[in-house]
């Protein structure tokens, strides 16, 4: 699970990333590139660390990679960088001039090269799928020729490959081809203090069907260099809150169809990140692939049902909230599982 941040110059991009993953990007002097982890703001972590004072507690996290590109190459390192990012954050400067027009311009810039460079592989694939005999075309292959047309006229008017309705068998055969615009994106507008409002008119404007988020990158990283006490008064004082940087990750977090479930205690408190539809015995090896391997059951309380009996295990397995599941049981958001297993 990786994140790419990609922008134009200027547009606020390693600052945001800064201030998600309080990783400095602008310090690591000659890397191309820095990843780094921001924790998913969850007010039920939050509750149940409140409850059991673990020695340890994780909260689920979402890995972010910043891109330092420049020169003749510079494209080509950020195709090879974020090669293997299942999802891309946008981050579109909405404050040296924060005219509608101006910000979709600045999207657009960005957003045409990632089209023109698909575009490019698309044609390419097609020349080669030419060449080929149709008696001994591969099924992959059989699959992209009937694929390729469409995905070219898609580009070719301007719009990104995601807004297709494409198979899971679909996704699988194009899996090996890193289309940029067929991975899910995030766009960020980086406004100035007054500029909110502007986030609607933009997303109308640029005839998006992604999410479109706003953030003030320059409030955001003055609060973050406060004490906690003064955060919230800072915050207080804008009439929000949470921080907007929380609202990014955790929809970040949803874009890449991520959930968490917990596993709790008096060592840890810890939240486990698993795709969503996931199984019990593959949730499982999150943890541990000998938990996969020697699944029994899963011991399962939903977190609004553990809350409802006063954040007490005892409690709610005495009213019948706790469940023993076997492996097909689809694990859900905000589970608390204790796993039994035999190795």
């Amino acid at each position: 699970m990786e994140i790419g941040i990609l922008g134009l110059p200027q547009s606020g991009k390693s600052t945001l990333f800064e201030i998600m993953t309080g990783v400095r990007s602008r310090d690591v002097h000659g890397e191309p590139c820095v990843r780094g982890q921001a924790s998913v703001p969850d007010k039920r972590f939050d509750k149940l660390v409140e409850i059991y004072r673990p020695l340890r507690a994780v909260p689920a996290r979402v890995p972010f990679t910043d891109v330092n590109a420049a020169g003749e190459k510079a494209w080509e390192m950020v195709r090879q960088t974020l090669s293997g990012a299942e999802g891309l954050l946008h981050i579109v400067d909405g404050f040296s001039d924060d005219s509608i027009s101006a910000m979709v311009n600045r999207y657009r810039q960005l957003a045409d090269e990632l089209i023109l460079s698909d575009l490019v592989v698309v044609e390419n694939r097609r020349q080669r799928l030419l060449k080929v005999a149709k008696k001994t075309l591969k099924p992959p292959e059989s699959l992209h020729v009937e694929l390729m047309p469409r995905m070219q006229e898609q580009l070719e008017s301007g719009r990104p490959l995601r807004e297709l309705s494409l198979t899971a068998e679909e996704h699988h055969a194009l899996s090996s081809f890193s289309f940029w615009t067929l991975r899910p994106e995030l766009v960020v507008l980086n406004v100035g203090e007054d500029g909110f409002s502007a986030v609607e008119a933009f997303r109308a404007e640029a005839g998006l069907a992604e999410p479109v988020m706003g953030i003030c990158c320059e409030l955001e990283a003055e609060m973050t260099g406060l004490p906690p006490e003064e955060q919230k008064e800072f915050l207080s004082a804008l009439g929000m809150e949470e921080p907007a940087f929380g609202r990014v990750i955790r929809a970040a977090f949803t874009l890449l169809g991520r959930i968490s479930y917990f596993t709790v205690g008096e060592d840890e408190v810890k939240a486990w990140v698993i795709p969503e539809g996931t199984k019990a015995p593959r949730a499982a090896a999150a943890i541990h692939k000998d938990f996969e391997r020697g699944f029994i059951k899963a011991e399962v309380v939903a977190y609004d049902d553990f809350m409802a009996c006063g954040g007490s295990h005892a409690k709610a397995k005495a009213a019948g909230k706790v469940r023993l599941e076997g492996k097909e049981y689809v694990v859900k958001d905000g589970d608390i599982i204790t796993f039994r297993f035999n190795v």
